[in-house]
């Protein structure tokens, strides 16, 4: 353990958790001091190749070291530095030097190898099924038979035209049996028509059925192997929560399954305590050290939002779930040594319904619905409520909406609440009605719009339309109103995927019409745009619309409210 001299330490961030026993708020800074160590620790991981492929999560930990006679002759002044990875480091659990894991999964190594052994199995014939050959042929014979299809009634429907201006002519020109005899001879051509759309049906059938066959059994064996998955991964996650045993600076130790009964009734995440952060403060409450500042960063190649260097928050699903328990027992000078945290403004965040199951706000653009990873992205609807309203750290996000989006975002008050709202959700049981303006005339006046969704590995955050592994997002449109080659529409999501509405907008094969002010999917973002009917916002009166903004707007919500089971219907006025 490294040792540095105290001295005074501003902070930028804080963890923070409430005590699941006491429901007392404990916090722990993110220092200049703290940031400085970590930088020391980058570099060393610079120097190291070993590091250099492998991205993820490292943390150090400053603790106040107690004062020793002899020994390495530590005084009370003296501040110690800890780190720590998250996971493991290129398969290693434990490096001299670095904080060991938490406790207790020597006791389940042996299952957990056979069942890793198990789930590489299934993941390996997962992304066989996955890859099959007969997909490919069957999307491309797919297309070609559409566009057969789409040539064969053009003739078709010339064909009829043809005839049709035929039997006028031929029955003003004859009568009789001749007259008779040419119709016939007509309807003969007709029927010659309706034969080779039978034929190209049955010729259709023949080709893709046997495709479609195949590939219907290989995703009903998907299905069967994701079940499978799951029940492993449940059951390894189970056995693991019952013997990772975690102390707090109370002096308590608790099984994460006992931390879960406290903390999180719906369930941890496989992986939770391999982070950073417990790893790092279980350490120091084991040896009776008091923490003075944290810092996590991620070290490697980019994944997602996470970049190399950055500095990173407690993440939302694995640590934020067990801070409260674990920074138990700190110090009330340690606790109220961060600067106070100033109450937030709510007159820009409009309460639109609250009672003491849920609140539903007007969220405004801009404005993250959770705190980001971000060290400079935690101001969010959650974190403004969660310092203004009583009992604020009870909330729990339902849904979410874009940064750049505004409109009806709805807010759990309990764990119950949370549950069954989360559930309506899930089941589509939830009405949405967004509006938004797009650039250009919609030539329909209502639709639906139906593009599997994907997320776009080499553009993240950006999301693609992916036929053979994205997800299905439906959208139903409706215009509402047309103004100087505006389109104002109604979107009702009956998917709720990340950006649907934006994609589906904006793509070729939806509305061909970007919504205006989208930096992700407008002109010049995508080179399936570069034909696609766009709107030149240069062109547009200022006065109508700012393209500084998305113009989206979550516009209405109706749920079931999870105590009354009474519909309640959610309106925040359109600002554009």
């Amino acid at each position: 353990m490294t040792v540095l001299p105290a001295q005074p330490d501003p902070w930028d961030y804080r963890y923070e958790g409430r005590c699941p026993r006491t429901g007392k708020i404990y916090t722990l800074p993110r220092t200049a001091l703290a940031k400085a160590a970590a930088q020391g620790l980058m570099d060393t991981l610079a120097a190291d190749p070993q590091a250099l492929g492998e991205g993820k999560m490292y943390g150090v930990l400053l603790v106040r070291v107690p004062g020793q006679t002899g020994g390495e002759g530590q005084s009370e002044g003296q501040v110690g530095v800890l780190k720590a990875f998250s996971g493991l480091w290129r398969g290693q659990a434990q490096r001299p030097g670095w904080v060991p894991p938490i406790p207790g999964r020597e006791h389940v190594a042996l299952l957990e190898a056979q069942t890793l052994d198990q789930l590489h199995r299934i993941k390996t014939r997962l992304q066989h099924l996955n890859a099959l050959p007969e997909r490919g042929t069957y999307a491309q014979l797919r297309a070609d038979f559409d566009q057969q299809r789409q040539a064969l009634n053009q003739r078709h429907r010339q064909r009829r035209e043809e005839r049709a201006q035929q039997r006028q002519h031929l029955t003003a020109t004859l009568s009789g049996k001749a007259l008779a005899t040419a119709l016939a001879n007509l309807d003969q051509v007709s029927r010659g028509d309706k034969a080779e759309l039978r034929h190209f049906k049955q010729n259709q059938a023949e080709s893709l059925h046997p495709l479609a066959a195949t590939i219907q059994a290989a995703d009903a064996e998907m299905q069967t192997l994701k079940r499978q998955r799951r029940a492993l991964s449940q059951q390894l996650q189970a056995n693991m929560h019952a013997v990772y045993r975690l102390t707090n600076f109370a002096g308590d130790s608790l099984t994460l399954a006992q931390i879960q009964a406290l903390e999180q009734p719906s369930g941890l995440p496989t992986g939770t305590g391999d982070c950073c952060a417990p790893k790092l403060l279980h350490y120091a409450a084991q040896h009776g050290w008091q923490p003075l500042a944290l810092a996590e960063f991620w070290w490697g190649p980019p994944l997602g939002d996470r970049q190399s260097g950055h500095f990173y928050g407690a993440c939302e699903e694995r640590c934020q779930p067990i801070l409260g328990f674990l920074l138990a027992g700190l110090s009330a000078g340690l606790e109220s040594s961060a600067s106070p945290q100033k109450r937030p403004d709510l007159d820009d965040l409009p309460i639109l319904y609250m009672d003491d199951w849920l609140v539903v706000v007007d969220k405004p653009a801009g404005l993250l619905s959770v705190p980001g990873r971000y060290g400079n992205r935690q101001d969010s609807v959650l974190s403004r409520l969660q310092v203004a309203l009583p009992n604020g750290r009870d909330l729990r996000p339902v849904h979410r909406l874009d940064q750049a989006t505004s409109g009806v975002l709805v807010l759990a008050r309990t764990a119950d609440s949370h549950r069954h709202l989360s559930q309506q959700f899930a089941q589509r049981r939830v009405h949405k009605v967004y509006e938004a303006l797009l650039g250009g005339r919609l030539t329909q006046t209502s639709g639906w719009i139906d593009l599997p969704l994907s997320p776009d590995p080499q553009n993240p955050p950006r999301q693609r339309v992916d036929r053979l592994h994205g997800k299905p997002s439906q959208t139903s449109f409706e215009v509402l109103a047309y103004d100087q080659g505006i389109t104002r529409v109604a979107f009702m999501p009956h998917t709720g995927r990340t950006h649907q509405l934006r994609v589906h907008a904006a793509h070729p094969q939806g509305l061909n019409a970007p919504i205006l002010g989208d930096a992700l999917y407008g002109p010049g973002h995508d080179a399936q745009q570069a034909d696609a009917q766009t709107v030149n916002t240069q062109t547009i009166n200022t006065q109508i619309v700012n393209t500084q903004r998305l113009h989206l707007h979550a516009k209405a919500l109706t749920l079931i409210h999870p105590h009354h089971q009474t519909p309640l219907t959610f309106t925040a006025p359109v600002p554009f």
